[in-house]
């Protein structure tokens, strides 16, 4: 089906509406949800716009112009009704950042299509394999935030969802037939417990940038002045930092330290228009960090007991070993941080396996021994119980 050829979504702009909506949803034992946020164009990103599919209609939600979401709540975390993702993390970061939305009953479709050995897992590499339907991504970078938004911009948007409850139908026969539904769910489950990371800004993340670019302590001071200089006119202008200048521009800034506005001519990033916007307080701010007391790298992380580290390595080698013969990718078995957990602390029987919290029941009970025993070969002998693991269960 052609993108034009779609029946239009509907627009939802206000409560009145939002809550005519949430009884038909209700009702739906299927939705495909998918967000749409301003990262690229603000310095504080939020969710613009929520796109929701039932399997008849498709509506689309304005954040920016409903004042109470959390009719919604009670959908979003009802366990009746399937929720259909594509590539869920980030959705659902934003939707419990802003609206404090918990998600039960998780369909993640490229979850799945990676559980079942595809690599190209896109959205629309996928629409394209199942359902021959090519997707104009060329509005992955619109400004969800301007108002009123383009016709072209929401079908892109309705695009997000109108297939997903189809492309689920698909995945979820591949799983069944493989016998390797267990394992997928037991991400989507692992998936709706994401966390929200802690992003705000850092006033020390400027060494982020000095440290691999092997910066003096000296350029490092000019290179802080800068950093925080574009951090506070981002806020201003509300528009995302590196539309004030790149880090690639800060570093060579702090690199070359030019003392003139004809000198910043020189720099990759200072454009005429830069030259003339920023020129005399990038100079100026080069100036300070030039007499500003020296900063203090951070303590360097501790060097990683060899032990370990060797641990690790063969737990990373049994890992690839388990992905090639089952034809998926490493990370599909188990994540590299619950290797790197079990590398640090060496369970030695299921039950401390289990404590350790970074395996769901599934990969416990498929993994959990073979698991056991490698750690077991690789650490002393005298830590080494004298009973099997299984012994040791209570």
């Amino acid at each position: 089906m052609a993108l034009n050829h779609l029946p239009p979504a509907i627009y939802i702009d206000d409560d009145h509406r939002l809550l005519g909506l949430v009884p038909l949803l209700a009702r739906e034992p299927l939705i495909a949800i998918d967000t749409e946020s301003n990262s690229l164009h603000a310095y504080r990103e939020r969710v613009c716009l929520i796109q929701i599919s039932t399997r008849q209609v498709d509506y689309i939600l304005d954040p920016l112009t409903i004042g109470d979401l959390s009719p919604l709540k009670p959908i979003l975390a009802d366990p009746k009704i399937e929720k259909v993702f594509h590539a869920a993390e980030y959705d659902l970061i934003c939707l419990k950042r802003d609206f404090d939305f918990t998600i039960h009953n998780l369909f993640d479709t490229m979850i799945a299509a990676r559980v079942c050995g595809y690599r190209s897992v896109g959205l629309g590499a996928l629409l394209n394999e199942f359902l021959n339907i090519h997707v104009d991504k060329s509005h992955q970078r619109d400004d969800w935030g301007w108002r009123p938004l383009p016709a072209d911009s929401l079908r892109y948007a309705q695009m997000d969802t109108h297939y997903l409850a189809t492309l689920r139908d698909h995945l979820a026969g591949q799983l069944a037939e493989m016998e390797r539904e267990p394992e997928a769910h037991e991400l989507f489950e692992q998936m709706c417990n994401v966390r929200i990371p802690s992003n705000g800004f850092n006033p020390e993340g400027y060494w982020r940038l000095a440290l691999p670019n092997n910066l003096t302590e000296r350029q490092a001071a000019v290179l802080r002045e800068l950093y925080l200089w574009r951090d506070q006119l981002a806020e201003r202008r509300d528009v995302p930092p590196f539309k004030v200048l790149s880090d690639k521009t800060l570093i060579s800034l702090a690199r070359q330290a030019p003392q003139t506005t004809g000198e910043l001519a020189h720099i990759h990033g200072m454009t005429p228009g830069n030259v003339r916007r920023f020129g005399r307080d990038v100079v100026r701010l080069i100036a300070q960090g030039s007499e500003a007391p020296l900063p203090e790298p951070p303590e360097p992380e501790p060097a990683a007991d060899p032990r370990v580290i060797e641990l690790y390595s063969a737990l990373r080698e049994w890992r690839r070993d388990r992905a090639n013969e089952r034809d998926v990718e490493s990370d599909v078995i188990v994540s590299r941080d619950a290797l790197w957990s079990m590398a640090e602390n060496t369970p030695t029987t299921l039950k401390e396996l289990r404590e350790l919290d970074v395996l769901g029941p599934w990969r416990l009970q498929a993994y959990g021994d073979e698991l056991l025993a490698l750690i077991q070969r690789h650490i002393p002998k005298k830590r080494r119980p004298n009973r099997t693991s299984r012994d040791h269960e209570t």
